[in-house]
């Protein structure tokens, strides 16, 4: 009885995998495809990733070029990546078209052959994870390689959609720097203001600010390793190291989140 129950929750986690569907939803129109399809697409390949991001160690996958995916879009549009979790990476889609440098894949998990979970207890990356050959030929952030992602689609850019993220008008370069340094590296767990599509992590500016409550530099040391000062089982945000925020831009980035603690807006509703 007990290898029949076996059985049977390996015949559904296999069936779940093989159910996993994939969604372009573009301006010029929404294609879904399931794993089978896009495992047997034509432009399918075997990758190599020297230094996976959220497996930290090499990996070898099967995936497509994400830009065989995205029919009609052009390098001067905006895209979004959602995962199952509600992490949502904001993509520009030159990054994603590109042919040179950095160059993005959707990688495909294999029903037969399950990738590894990403931790103990915990699921793997798939069935669709996004990743790049490459990445520091276009200073890919660790943001910009969601698993678990469900769909793809064709937004308008940040600005346009959430005005209530903008510094104002008059903001120095720095800020204005560290705006662009937010939208790359914090947007895809966080909102502001209320404003932006995460689900993921809290709003870093209502009710308080970061920069409200870090003195000294623990904003800074937080932001490069946050658990060595917050320590829990379930935490979840990734240290950003020197390779990903040099010095000056972690400098961006806080001066950013300084300014906008003095442009706070009720959330919406």
């Amino acid at each position: 009885m007990r290898g029949l129950l076996v059985s049977l929750m390996l015949l559904g986690c296999s069936l779940s995998l093989q159910a996993g569907e994939f969604a372009a939803q573009l301006n010029a129109g929404t294609r879904s495809w399931s794993s089978s399809e896009l495992l047997h697409h034509p432009q399918a390949r075997d990758i190599e990733i020297a230094d996976d991001v959220s497996y930290k160690r090499p990996m070898r996958y099967r995936a497509v070029p994400i830009r065989a995916l995205l029919e009609g879009v052009t390098a001067g549009d905006h895209l979004q990546a959602v995962a199952s979790d509600g992490f949502a990476a904001e993509l520009p889609a030159a990054l994603l078209l590109a042919d040179e440098g950095a160059k993005a894949w959707l990688a495909i998990e294999d029903p037969d052959e399950p990738w590894p979970p990403l931790a103990q207890g915990k699921a793997s990356a798939g069935p669709f994870y996004l990743v790049w050959t490459d990445p520091h030929a276009s200073q890919i952030s660790p943001e910009q390689w969601p698993f678990q992602v469900v769909r793809i689609r064709q937004l308008a850019a940040v600005e346009q959609r959430f005005p209530a993220l903008l510094p104002a008008g008059d903001a120095s370069s720095e800020v204005q720097a560290g705006f662009a340094l937010f939208q790359k590296n914090c947007m895809a767990c966080h909102r502001l203001n209320g404003a932006g599509d995460s689900a993921f992590g809290p709003d870093l500016n209502i009710p308080y600010n970061p920069t409200e409550y870090f003195t000294g530099d623990f904003l800074r040391q937080y932001i490069r390793d946050p658990q060595s000062l917050r320590r829990w089982p379930q935490a979840r945000m990734p240290g950003f190291s020197e390779q990903v925020l040099d010095a000056t831009q972690l400098q961006q980035l806080i001066a950013y989140l300084q300014h906008m603690a003095t442009r706070k807006l009720p959330p919406p509703g």
